[in-house]
C-alpha cells in the first residue's frame, strides 16, 4: 500500500510534465550517457551568442538589440559575458549589426547564420551555439520564478519609455506622439523585480547621462541574466514540476536556437559545474564611456556613407585590437582595455 501511495502520489506530482515525458526520457539519456566531448569546443571553452529579440519568434524580422557573446569554461569556473553595442556598423550589409538577424532571414540564409558570422568577426572567436529570446515572453518568464533580485547600483530616470501596443499611436495629433512613451524611475539599493519591471530595467535607454548609454544598458542585462541563472539553477524551482512545465512551454514559444537537442543534456551538465562559477561582465565600448582616450570603438561624425545613420566603428578601421583584447579576456587575464586600443592616449 505504501509503495502504491507513493506512485499514485508521484503520477499527479509530475502531471505538468507529461506533455514533455519523450522529451525528458531523451534529455535524461543524453544527460546519462551523452559525453561531454560532443560539445562543440575552443580551447577548453564553449561560445555562445544570445541575442534579445524585440518581436514575438514568429516575428523573426525584429531587431536584435541585445546582444552578447558568452564564453564558459568547461571546467565550471568561469563564465564571460560580453556585451556587443547595437549601432556597430556592418559594410557587407550596410546596416548595423542589430539588423543581421532580419536581414538574414529575409535574405539568402538565416538570422542565426549572418549574426553568428558578423559578431564572431567582430570578437574575432568561433561561436559554437545561438540563442535568439523574444522579449514578448521575457515578462511570463520572469514572473514564473517569482521575480529577480537585483542590486541597482545607480539611480535613473527614463522620460521616453516605450508603451508597448503604442508604438504607432498618433496621439490626437501630438507632433511629439508623447502618448507613446512613459516614465520610469530607479533607485539605488536591492530591488525585487517582477517581469515588467526587469525588462524596463533591462532595456530602457533614454536616461540621461552615463545610464542613458548602451555601455549601462548592457550592464544591465547582464545583472538580470546573472539574476534568472540563479534563479534556475535554484532547488525551489528544480523541483516543481509545476513550474518546470510552464517554463518549458514559454521557451517553446520564445527561443530560436540551433542547439542540437542530443547537446542538451551535456550542457545540463555544464550549466550545473557552472552554478559557483565567477562571472566577468564586459562590454566592448567607446572612449567616452570609458572616459578616457581608449576605447575600441569610434562615431563617425561623417554620417554620410553609413546612410546617415548614427553608428559605432572600429578604431583604427580593423577589428585586430578588440580580437587580441578578447582573447586575452578568454585565458582568464588582466586585461586592461589601454593595453589593447590601437589609438592611444
Amino acid at each position: 500500500m505504501v509503495i502504491a501511495g507513493i506512485v499514485v502520489y508521484l503520477v499527479i506530482y509530475l502531471q505538468p510534465l507529461y506533455p514533455y515525458f519523450g522529451y525528458a526520457l531523451t534529455f535524461a539519456k543524453d544527460l546519462v550517457v551523452t559525453q561531454e566531448n560532443v560539445l562543440r569546443t575552443n580551447n577548453g571553452r564553449i561560445n555562445f551568442l544570445i541575442l534579445g529579440l524585440g518581436e514575438p519568434k514568429n516575428e523573426p524580422s525584429g531587431l536584435t538589440d541585445t546582444i552578447i557573446f558568452a564564453s564558459a569554461d568547461l571546467k565550471g569556473k568561469d563564465v564571460l559575458l560580453l556585451s556587443i553595442p547595437r549601432d556597430i556598423w556592418v559594410p557587407q550589409m550596410q546596416a548595423k549589426i542589430n539588423t543581421a538577424y532580419y536581414y538574414g532571414n529575409s535574405e539568402e540564409g538565416t538570422g542565426l547564420d549572418w549574426t553568428r558570422k558578423y559578431v564572431s568577426e567582430i570578437v574575432g572567436q568561433p561561436i559554437d551555439y545561438e540563442v535568439v529570446v523574444s522579449f514578448d515572453n521575457f515578462r511570463e518568464f520572469v514572473n514564473l520564478l517569482g521575480g529577480v533580485d537585483v542590486n541597482v547600483e545607480k539611480s535613473f530616470t527614463d522620460d521616453q519609455y516605450p508603451i508597448f501596443g503604442k508604438e504607432d499611436d498618433l496621439c490626437s495629433g501630438d507632433p511629439e506622439t508623447q502618448c507613446r512613451y512613459q516614465t520610469v524611475t530607479f533607485e539605488t539599493g536591492l530591488h525585487h523585480f517582477d517581469g515588467e519591471t526587469a525588462l524596463k530595467y533591462a532595456r530602457s535607454r533614454h536616461a540621461q547621462g552615463a545610464e542613458g548609454t548602451d555601455f549601462s544598458r548592457s550592464q544591465r542585462q547582464q545583472k538580470i541574466i546573472s539574476a534568472i541563472r540563479g534563479k534556475v539553477l535554484a532547488f525551489d524551482f528544480l523541483s516543481n514540476p509545476t513550474k518546470i512545465g510552464q517554463v518549458l512551454d514559454i521557451v517553446n514559444n520564445a527561443i530560436d536556437t540551433d542547439i542540437p537537442q542530443s547537446h542538451f543534456g551535456p550542457l545540463a551538465k555544464l550549466a550545473f559545474k557552472l552554478k559557483s562559477a565567477t562571472i566577468r561582465n564586459q562590454v566592448l565600448e567607446t572612449p567616452d564611456q570609458l572616459s578616457l582616450n581608449d576605447g575600441f570603438l569610434d562615431h563617425p561624425k561623417d554620417n554620410q556613407k553609413y546612410n546617415k545613420q548614427w553608428v559605432l566603428v572600429p578604431r583604427g578601421g580593423n577589428w585586430d585590437a578588440a580580437h587580441s583584447w578578447v582573447a586575452c579576456l578568454l585565458q582568464n587575464n588582466d586585461c586592461k582595455v589601454g593595453d589593447f586600443t590601437s589609438v592611444k592616449k
